[in-house]
Protein backbone atom coordinates (compact mmCIF):
# COMPACT_ATOMS: atom_id res chain seq x y z
CA UNK A 1 0.00 0.00 0.00
CA UNK A 2 1.24 3.48 -0.85
CA UNK A 3 0.58 6.46 1.40
CA UNK A 4 0.32 10.00 0.07
CA UNK A 5 1.70 13.19 1.55
CA UNK A 6 0.46 16.48 0.16
CA UNK A 7 3.13 19.12 0.77
CA UNK A 8 2.08 22.45 -0.73
CA UNK A 9 1.59 26.15 -0.14
CA UNK A 10 -1.23 26.90 2.30
CA UNK A 11 -4.10 26.16 2.02
CA UNK A 12 -3.66 23.93 -1.04
CA UNK A 13 -2.45 20.78 0.74
CA UNK A 14 -5.32 20.63 3.23
CA UNK A 15 -7.83 21.66 0.55
CA UNK A 16 -6.70 18.85 -1.74
CA UNK A 17 -6.92 16.44 1.18
CA UNK A 18 -10.53 17.52 1.79
CA UNK A 19 -11.37 17.02 -1.90
CA UNK A 20 -9.76 13.59 -1.84
CA UNK A 21 -11.58 12.51 1.33
CA UNK A 22 -14.85 13.77 -0.11
CA UNK A 23 -14.49 11.44 -3.11
CA UNK A 24 -12.63 8.63 -1.29
CA UNK A 25 -13.57 8.72 2.43
CA UNK A 26 -11.64 5.52 3.09
CA UNK A 27 -8.42 7.24 1.96
CA UNK A 28 -8.19 9.47 5.02
CA UNK A 29 -5.79 7.04 6.70
CA UNK A 30 -3.45 6.96 3.69
CA UNK A 31 -3.36 10.71 3.16
CA UNK A 32 -1.51 13.40 5.09
CA UNK A 33 -1.31 17.12 4.32
CA UNK A 34 1.24 19.75 5.26
CA UNK A 35 0.32 23.34 4.44
CA UNK A 36 3.39 25.52 4.04
CA UNK A 37 2.60 28.95 5.45
CA UNK A 38 4.62 32.03 4.42
CA UNK A 39 6.10 32.39 7.92
CA UNK A 40 7.45 28.80 8.08
CA UNK A 41 11.17 28.18 7.78
CA UNK A 42 12.36 25.31 5.57
CA UNK A 43 13.42 23.53 8.77
CA UNK A 44 9.91 23.82 10.21
CA UNK A 45 8.43 22.51 6.95
CA UNK A 46 10.86 19.60 7.00
CA UNK A 47 9.97 18.76 10.62
CA UNK A 48 6.25 18.79 9.74
CA UNK A 49 6.96 16.60 6.72
CA UNK A 50 8.93 14.11 8.80
CA UNK A 51 6.06 13.90 11.30
CA UNK A 52 3.58 13.27 8.48
CA UNK A 53 5.84 10.52 7.10
CA UNK A 54 5.94 8.91 10.56
CA UNK A 55 2.11 8.88 10.62
CA UNK A 56 2.12 7.10 7.24
CA UNK A 57 4.61 4.42 8.32
CA UNK A 58 5.09 1.60 7.45
CA UNK A 59 3.75 2.42 3.98
CA UNK A 60 5.80 3.54 1.04
CA UNK A 61 4.97 7.21 0.42
CA UNK A 62 4.45 9.39 -2.60
CA UNK A 63 4.89 13.09 -1.80
CA UNK A 64 2.86 15.38 -4.06
CA UNK A 65 3.94 19.03 -4.20
CA UNK A 66 2.57 22.03 -6.03
CA UNK A 67 5.46 23.87 -7.71
CA UNK A 68 8.93 22.59 -8.61
CA UNK A 69 11.68 24.73 -7.11
CA UNK A 70 9.53 26.24 -4.35
CA UNK A 71 9.95 25.46 -0.65
CA UNK A 72 7.47 22.54 -0.54
CA UNK A 73 9.19 20.83 -3.47
CA UNK A 74 12.68 21.52 -2.12
CA UNK A 75 11.78 20.11 1.29
CA UNK A 76 10.07 17.10 -0.30
CA UNK A 77 13.27 16.31 -2.17
CA UNK A 78 15.15 16.27 1.15
CA UNK A 79 12.53 13.93 2.65
CA UNK A 80 12.61 11.51 -0.28
CA UNK A 81 15.01 8.61 -0.31
CA UNK A 82 14.23 7.44 -3.86
CA UNK A 83 13.28 4.00 -2.58
CA UNK A 84 10.36 4.13 -0.12
CA UNK A 85 9.60 7.85 -0.48
CA UNK A 86 9.34 9.54 -3.90
CA UNK A 87 8.24 12.99 -5.07
CA UNK A 88 6.04 14.21 -7.92
CA UNK A 89 5.44 17.91 -8.40
CA UNK A 90 2.58 19.76 -10.12
CA UNK A 91 -0.21 18.21 -8.05
CA UNK A 92 -3.77 18.58 -9.28
CA UNK A 93 -7.02 16.81 -8.47
CA UNK A 94 -6.84 14.26 -11.33
CA UNK A 95 -3.30 13.34 -10.20
CA UNK A 96 -4.42 12.90 -6.61
CA UNK A 97 -7.51 10.86 -7.45
CA UNK A 98 -5.54 8.59 -9.79
CA UNK A 99 -2.89 8.02 -7.11
CA UNK A 100 -5.61 7.16 -4.58
CA UNK A 101 -7.33 4.77 -6.99
CA UNK A 102 -4.11 2.80 -7.39
CA UNK A 103 -2.63 3.19 -3.89
CA UNK A 104 -2.69 -0.59 -3.54
CA UNK A 105 -0.01 -0.91 -6.20
CA UNK A 106 3.75 -0.59 -5.62
CA UNK A 107 5.15 2.93 -5.26
CA UNK A 108 6.70 3.08 -8.76
CA UNK A 109 3.36 2.16 -10.33
CA UNK A 110 1.55 4.82 -8.29
CA UNK A 111 4.10 7.42 -9.45
CA UNK A 112 3.46 6.47 -13.09
CA UNK A 113 -0.31 6.51 -12.65
CA UNK A 114 -0.27 9.84 -10.78
CA UNK A 115 1.69 11.53 -13.58
CA UNK A 116 -0.64 10.04 -16.19
CA UNK A 117 -3.67 11.24 -14.24
CA UNK A 118 -2.26 14.76 -14.05
CA UNK A 119 -1.46 15.04 -17.74
CA UNK A 120 -4.64 13.34 -18.94
CA UNK A 121 -6.71 15.53 -16.64
CA UNK A 122 -5.50 18.72 -18.33
CA UNK A 123 -7.28 19.51 -21.57
CA UNK A 124 -8.74 22.39 -23.45
CA UNK A 125 -12.51 22.49 -23.31
CA UNK A 126 -14.50 23.78 -26.29
CA UNK A 127 -15.30 27.46 -25.90
CA UNK A 128 -17.96 27.54 -28.58
CA UNK A 129 -21.32 25.83 -28.59
CA UNK A 130 -21.33 22.51 -30.45
CA UNK A 131 -22.85 22.63 -33.93
CA UNK A 132 -26.50 21.72 -34.66
CA UNK A 133 -27.79 22.76 -31.29
CA UNK A 134 -30.33 25.52 -31.47
CA UNK A 135 -30.22 27.97 -28.62
CA UNK A 136 -33.45 27.91 -26.68
CA UNK A 137 -34.52 31.18 -25.13
CA UNK A 138 -34.63 31.26 -21.39
CA UNK A 139 -38.07 31.29 -19.83
CA UNK A 140 -36.74 34.04 -17.57
CA UNK A 141 -35.52 36.20 -20.43
CA UNK A 142 -37.63 39.41 -20.53
CA UNK A 143 -37.06 39.68 -24.29
CA UNK A 144 -38.66 36.27 -24.80
CA UNK A 145 -42.23 36.99 -25.88
CA UNK A 146 -43.07 33.46 -27.04
CA UNK A 147 -45.49 32.33 -24.40
CA UNK A 148 -46.99 28.87 -24.56
CA UNK A 149 -50.26 28.24 -22.76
Amino acid sequence: MTGLLLLAHAPLASSLREVACHAYPEAQYLLQAVDVRPDMSPEAVEAAGQEALRRLAPHEVLILTDVFGATPSNVAQRLADGQRVKVVTGVNVPMLWRALCYAGEPLDAVVTRAIAGATQGVMQVAVVRPQNQAQKPSIHDPSNHQHQQ
